[in-house]
């Protein structure tokens, strides 16, 4: 296993530094390039490995990006700090939770316990290094790790734990309830920066800290469309499937596709790095 792990692109140990000290997210954007080992992953590199990968998107291969050994236990501490933060606000309003306030709340609250420095300095890496070193290469609509969803803006949708932009999402949501009845569900609404560090993070610790294998099913933080508006649906009662390929085979999706509503963000074989989501509902602003 450590064999393999050196054999791939690796992402160096913090080490000292000031991030996370009030530096210019453009420089602090800089200071991260070099964190990771090995140049800057295109798809026109070898169409044929990348759809490759892109097929087999949940099993690992040879130049994935992993955490290094002497960055994993800050990794793991702050995958499990940020579990608890969710259990402390609950799983609804974790969702529009902004950095800051997840900062402030894990510092008042010993169950969680405060972010630590290295923690705080990883996450901003995280954030602010390019997606592109393991692979997705998707546009970022959220430029700073302190954007944040302003509740005047958003609505809470009625038994799915979950929130949707007024303008942007609501009303093509409920357009959408209107044709299909109550078979459609609304499965991920907005997620905040944090909600996607938590989900990205997670999905990387049961990858064994591969950054890559991770960001072929989710973006990561800062990336997600999920911040401004786009949302995820499903069939009722189909559970975790909702999530596959076998979407495609309910009531649900064949009524959005023949009424026009499927205009993925992900369609089958982009060039973004991302596994096809039929389920992904695109907003279009214009991005």
């Amino acid at each position: 296993m450590v064999e393999s792990m050196k054999r791939r692109h690796l992402l160096k140990s913090l080490g000292a530094g000031c991030i996370g000290m009030g530096i210019a997210p453009e420089l602090l954007a800089k200071t991260t390039r070099g964190y990771f080992i090995g140049k800057t992953y295109s798809p026109d590199d070898g169409l044929k490995d990348y759809l490759h990968k892109i097929k087999n998107f949940n099993k690992p291969h040879q130049d994935d990006v992993q955490i290094e050994n002497g960055l994993y236990a800050t990794f793991e501490s702050t995958v499990m700090r940020l579990r608890r933060l969710q259990k402390l606000v609950g799983h609804g309003n974790f969702n529009i939770l902004s950095f800051t306030d997840g900062l402030s709340l894990a510092r008042n609250y010993p169950d969680v316990g405060k972010f630590t420095k290295e923690e705080r300095k990883f996450l901003e890496i995280v954030f602010y290094e390019d997606g592109q070193r393991y692979g997705f290469m998707g546009q970022k609509p959220l430029k700073e790790i302190t954007d944040q969803v302003k509740k005047k803006d958003v609505i809470k949708v009625p038994y799915s734990g979950n929130f949707l932009y007024k303008e942007r999402s609501v009303e093509l949501f409920e357009e959408i309830k209107k044709e299909l009845g109550d078979q459609v569900i609304l499965t991920s609404g907005i997620r905040s920066v944090m909600k996607q560090f938590l989900l990205f993070l997670n999905k990387v610790y049961d990858s064994e800290g591969n950054l890559s294998l991770a960001s072929r099913s989710l973006a990561p933080p800062g990336y997600s469309f999920h911040g401004n508006g786009d949302f995820d649906v499903g069939q009722k009662g189909y559970g975790k499937l909702n999530f596959t390929g076998t979407f495609t085979e309910t009531d649900v999706y064949k009524r959005l596709a023949e009424l026009g509503y499927l205009k993925l963000r992900y369609p089958q074989d982009n060039k973004l790095g991302v596994r096809y989501e039929p389920w992904h509902i695109k907003i279009n602003l214009n991005v």
